[in-house]
């Protein structure tokens, strides 16, 4: 049981004797404080924290010691006799009211831990007053008097990152006052992307393209930022709230915006706004939100901020860490096994890349699935897995170890017959059949070469040449044309 020693009962003292638990003992010269200490079970003793034969009468040798009378001079005395008598134990100095400086220097010499109220009270008025604090503000104000019901709409074929970002602003929303509802357009095929929605019960609005949106009274779109672009709404649709991580491409319009693109993931924004609201998450909401992290920073290795370890730090006592478990190991479909079995066997491999075209396919996350994998061959850094959903070809690529940018590759490669984008290393495309073969040509082989060809022209990898850069040293522009895929549009 951990047990800590209280010297002096000012503000502070006070409230960090009664915090917690353990076993606790307090010394203070207020005997009324001592009075209302003991009335609240909690043992006191009336006598000067400075006074080394005081401390002699502890009854215990505590973990902690905690300096915590309002008078800085008394706490500098304090904490040189309980460094003394109590070597071992962690010693946390309150630095009192109206510190000096020479205060503060006296007391980090021998503390292990100190608080300057002064850098509190100013770190207190920034979060709530600074760009931080405003932006929180406006948020609730724009949920507020948005009309009900708000749609959060995530992008197409939903994500980890997008799925739990939009139940988070669903949740901030309706705290706020307003109705929502989680929304999303596509499919939620992955594997894991199912068992997130499924396992945490989650309640998503599944909207079709043709369906008649008016009964939403306002629009907030995460993880992603133009209606129109990488979901189903008209273009035109007025906007109320954008919260997303990737960089815009183009001018973004909503009464509330806030692009970020130094974090990692969404989720990691809407958890900013959880804690500043004083919003605590409920188990499932955490884990998914730990999971949108892990997934878009591939476990804390790719594009990664300070915030992101920060939001899953927070996160992590709050999440259910069994569930966690079960979403990131659920069973794999027959047909997975299929497409990979055809993505092996179909490999294109010239020098470090490796394409495949795997047909006709129903569940188009297999194909991330596939190019993960082939990752995993001998000497191969780039791959390219596409496959054929009715009338569009949905191309996954990923690349390890190499200086190129897949997101801007692919963007060069396909972007002027169809939609691609991504990050460096985890990119995709979606291609029209239409604009590559007619009925009278043997569309499988056409789209093979087409697409094939194009990627290896675009890496300029022949013969005897292993991928060049593209656009290694540019800046890197994120994307919102973005792929359905898992990992691809994140």
């Amino acid at each position: 049981m951990p047990s800590r020693l209280v010297l002096g009962c000012g503000s502070v003292g006070r409230r960090l004797a009664v915090a917690g638990n353990g076993r606790v003992h307090v010394v203070t010269t207020d005997e009324h404080r001592v009075e209302t200490l003991r009335s609240d079970g909690i043992a006191a003793t009336r006598g000067d924290p400075t006074d080394p034969d005081v401390l002699a009468e502890v009854p215990f040798d505590p973990e902690t010691v905690i300096v915590g009378s309002d008078d800085p001079a008394r706490n500098r005395a304090a904490v040189r006799v309980a460094a003394e008598r109590y070597p071992d134990a962690r010693l946390f100095a309150f630095a009192g009211r109206a510190p000096t400086d020479a205060d503060m220097t006296a007391l980090t010499a021998v503390a292990d831990d100190v608080v300057d109220p002064r850098a509190e009270i100013s770190e207190f008025l920034m979060e709530r007053v600074g760009d931080a604090g405003l932006r929180t503000r406006r948020l609730k104000r724009v949920l507020r008097n948005a009309a009900a019901p708000l749609a959060v709409i995530a992008h197409d074929n939903p994500d980890p990152d997008a799925i739990a970002s939009a139940v988070a602003l669903k949740h901030v929303a309706e705290r706020a006052g307003t109705p929502a509802e989680a929304c999303y357009f596509g499919d939620i095929n992955h594997q894991e992307n199912r068992a997130l929605v499924n396992l945490l019960e989650f309640e998503l609005t599944e909207l079709d393209p043709d369906e008649d949106l008016s009964r939403f009274g306002s629009v907030a779109l995460v993880d992603h930022s133009r209606p129109g672009v990488n979901d189903q709404l008209p273009e035109d649709t007025e906007v109320d709230v954008v919260i997303d991580h990737h960089p815009p491409r183009a001018p973004v319009e909503a009464r509330f915006v806030d692009l970020r693109s130094d974090v990692g993931a969404t989720s990691t924004l809407l958890t900013g706004y959880l804690r500043k609201l004083g919003i605590e998450p409920t188990p499932s909401l955490a884990t998914a939100l730990l999971f949108g992290i892990q997934v878009d920073t591939r476990d804390f290795s790719r594009e990664v901020a300070g915030e992101d370890f920060d939001a899953a730090a927070y996160l992590v006592p709050h999440a259910d860490a069994a569930m966690l478990e079960r979403i990131e190991s659920p069973s794999v479909s027959v047909e997975t096994y299929e497409i990979l079995a055809r993505a092996i066997t179909a490999r294109d491999v010239r020098e470090d890349v490796v394409t495949t075209y795997v047909g006709d396919i129903g569940d188009r996350d297999a194909l991330a699935q596939a190019a993960d994998q082939l990752l995993g061959l001998e000497g191969v850094t780039t791959t390219l897995v596409f496959g054929t959903v009715d009338d569009t070809v949905f191309v996954s690529a990923r690349a390890r170890g190499t200086d190129l940018d897949l997101g801007e590759a692919l963007r060069e490669a396909f972007g002027q017959i169809g939609s691609a984008g991504g990050h460096a290393d985890m990119a995709g495309a979606q291609i029209p059949v239409g604009g590559l073969a007619d009925d009278e040509e043997d569309t499988d082989e056409v789209i093979r070469g087409v697409i094939t060809d194009r990627f290896f022209e675009t890496l300029g990898v022949g013969e005897n040449t292993a991928a060049r850069a593209v656009y290694a040293d540019g800046e890197y522009l994120g994307t919102l044309d973005r792929s359905p895929e898992r990992g691809d549009g994140d």
